[in-house]
């Protein structure tokens, strides 16, 4: 295990740090996996000091910052041992980090299917509203790791968080109707252990007002950026018509807006076509007051190697 001086002369904008890891998980395994990703340098998993099992994290530091933000990006919820990876970036200073952007929009999802819905999906959907502050939480059961049904988001500004709300209340979420809410208050300790529930939730005026003059969520929300996978860059005809809306990936410019279907034409605009002329008819021949059918036609001269009849005989000679 690392020793602390050598954790703290560790590049830390270029070390990750790594969450709800199994216990099966090894250091070995966790540069073979994060080396995909990147050239790791070192791997740090801190231990306990009886057992000799680690407390379900680690550091993992790569070469320069830019291979650090990669492996966020593509390993950040990927399951292992079916848990998702929680991969953020490391600071020992924690009050300059993410923490500092807790406003107090952190919203309440209840209703969750307990089986096809994790902390992958609930990250997946609701970082399109926005930047999320931390990992999804889905509550579990400590004895067989089973959801209770209810988990938690919480986004570095209110305008996201109501933005969420207001799409996702009530909606459809793996064929269960989910409830999406400001969470309540809680109580913690000088350590930051919750140790009660408040009766008033989140998203009061005194948290908006504190929100919108916070210094350092002005700075760092300038570097995170939202899941622009499912979200829609400004209105177009097609959100206008009901025809769907544009997936535009993030650093890609939207597609241009679809010309304007042409109004469908009415008896009155429609200009007055003449009857198509009736058919001519057949000829016929009428004997003794009785149509007959036409003739048939000739019999088409034969060609080729079909022999032709021999000619009739000349007439007598007198």
């Amino acid at each position: 295990m690392a020793s602390l001086p050598t954790v703290e002369h560790r590049n830390q904008e270029a070390t990750c740090y790594v969450g709800n890891l199994d216990p099966q998980v090894d250091d070995d395994l966790l540069f073979e996996l994060f080396n995909n990703v990147g050239h790791v340098l070192n791997v740090h998993m801190p231990k306990d000091k009886l057992t000799n099992v680690h407390n379900g994290y680690g550091f993992v530091e790569f070469r320069d910052e830019i291979e650090a933000e990669y492996a966020i990006q593509i390993l950040n919820m990927v399951k292992l041992y079916d848990r998702p990876l929680r991969v953020s970036k490391s600071a020992l200073d924690k009050k300059s980090g993410a923490a500092s952007l807790d406003v107090g929009a952190n919203l309440f999802i209840g209703n969750l299917d307990p089986v096809d819905v994790d902390e992958k999906l609930l990250h997946d959907t609701f970082s399109a509203f926005g930047t999320l502050i931390k990992h999804p939480k889905i509550m579990r059961d400590e004895a067989t790791n089973q959801s209770k049904g209810f988990g938690f988001v919480s986004y570095d500004c209110f305008e996201s968080s109501d933005l969420a709300i207001e799409c996702m209340n009530n909606q459809f979420l793996c064929n269960r109707l989910i409830t999406v809410q400001y969470a309540f208050k809680r109580t913690e300790d000088a350590i930051g252990n919750v140790i009660g529930v408040k009766g008033e939730r989140h998203g009061s005026q005194a948290e908006r007002m504190l929100a919108a003059s916070n210094p350092v969520r002005k700075l760092l929300s300038k570097q995170a950026r939202p899941n622009m996978m499912f979200a829609v860059t400004g209105p177009s005809s097609n959100a206008a018509s009901g025809m769907g809306a544009t997936y535009v990936p993030h650093g890609m410019m939207p597609p241009p807006p679809l010309p304007p279907m042409p109004p469908p034409l009415t008896s009155a605009l429609m200009p007055s076509m003449p009857p198509p002329p009736p058919p001519p008819p057949l000829p016929t021949t009428a004997v003794a007051g009785i149509v007959m059918p036409p003739p048939p036609p000739p019999p088409l001269p034969l060609t080729g190697n079909i022999p032709l009849p021999p000619p009739p005989p000349p007439p007598p000679i007198s």
